[in-house]
């Protein structure tokens, strides 16, 4: 039996060779990057234009209580006819006046604040806008091209899917269940036999009890990187 897996695991590697040469091209590399940007950009535009509408009524209220202010300030203008009319201290007026202006100029400075966050979330806005136009146009550009590619390697890799498929039928299903989940977890090789008493990929040291199932002709799982270890008799 573990010489059959063997050969589909040496089929295997062969296949996985040539998929790794079409995933390592610079065409599918740019055509996964602008599918990524291109599938973050909607999110990350709306949540810009909802950043850009809060300031815009952030600024809308400062605008008007400034206006507001403004107005108050005006009252103070005839500040002697008040004093005339209404008696009192002018010491009291003048006091009001000079919080009410101070609070002007900080709210002024606020405001200012406020206009400088709109124009860099404007100039963010407008680069993100910019970027997502020429990812598309890598997308376009590279998807067509990555397409290309797979399809100049679609020959080959149908051999070898039929070699597979071919080999599968002397694995036993529960040895190839377990070898195809392995896959699936990136290992190769899944398989390897094992040298000195340690997993000749990571190094483990095996147990005493491993090493008599071992002897036993029995598949063991390292502990260590997880693949499957079988030694001959």
């Amino acid at each position: 039996m573990i010489d059959e897996l063997l050969r589909y695991q040496e089929a295997d590697g062969r296949l996985r060779a040539v998929e790794q040469g079409i995933a390592s091209t610079e065409e599918r590399k740019k055509y996964v990057t602008a599918r990524k940007f291109l599938e973050k950009a909607p999110e990350k535009l709306d949540a810009l234009d909802a950043r850009a509408a809060e300031f815009k009524r952030a600024f809308e209220r400062l605008e008007k209580k400034y206006a507001e202010i403004a107005d108050t300030i005006k009252d103070y203008e005839n500040l002697d006819e008040m004093v005339d009319e209404q008696g009192g201290e002018i010491s009291f007026y003048k006091k009001s006046a000079s919080q009410i202006s101070d609070s002007l100029r900080a709210l002024k400075a606020e405001i200012n604040r406020l206009v400088s966050q709109i124009e860099s979330a404007s100039a963010e806005y407008q680069a993100a806008k910019k970027q997502t136009i020429a990812m598309q146009k890598q997308y376009k550009e590279y998807k067509v091209r990555y397409a290309e590619i797979k399809e100049a390697h679609a020959d080959e890799i149908k051999k070898l899917e039929d070699e597979l498929a071919v080999l599968a039928k002397d694995v036993p299903k529960d040895t190839l269940a377990k070898y195809t989940a392995k896959r699936k977890e990136k290992l190769f090789p899944v398989v390897c036999e094992v040298s000195s008493n340690r997993c000749p990929q990571c190094g483990m040291e095996l147990s005493i009890a491993e090493q008599a199932k071992l002897s036993d002709g029995t598949f063991i799982e390292c502990d260590s990187c997880r693949r499957i270890l079988f030694k001959r008799k």
